[in-house]
């Protein structure tokens, strides 16, 4: 079992920055897969970025509409996940949730962007 305890949410001003932590606690291994996704109202939830824990190193991915805003990193003991997101918009409005592996999820921190 693995726990996920997402935080950091809140209400910012279009253009301002938020930082989101995940701590993970249970079974954590340092060889897999994390990530934060989205979900606005209305609409589906979408990958936003991950990192891939191997034993080379990790690699990280982002969806399109966050790459160069939003950078994803994991600390070295793998127990925490962070999200850093710059210059945020209104449409960045939604409730983030951190994933480890393929089947744990958090249950998520509210970001609101306001105009």
């Amino acid at each position: 079992q693995v726990q996920l305890v997402e935080s950091g949410g809140g209400l910012v001003q279009a253009g301002g920055s938020l930082a989101l932590s995940c701590a993970a606690s249970g079974r954590i291994s340092s060889i897999t897969v994390m990530g934060w996704y989205r979900q606005a109202p209305g609409k589906q939830r979408e990958l936003v970025a991950q990192v891939t824990s191997g034993v080379h190193g990790d690699i990280t991915e982002y969806a399109d509409f966050v790459k160069g805003r939003f950078t994803i990193s994991r600390d070295t003991a793998k127990t925490r996940l962070y999200l850093q997101m710059n210059s945020l918009k209104p449409e960045d409005t939604a409730a983030y949730y951190c994933k480890y592996g393929v089947t744990y999820w958090g249950k998520g921190t509210l970001v609101t962007v306001s105009s």
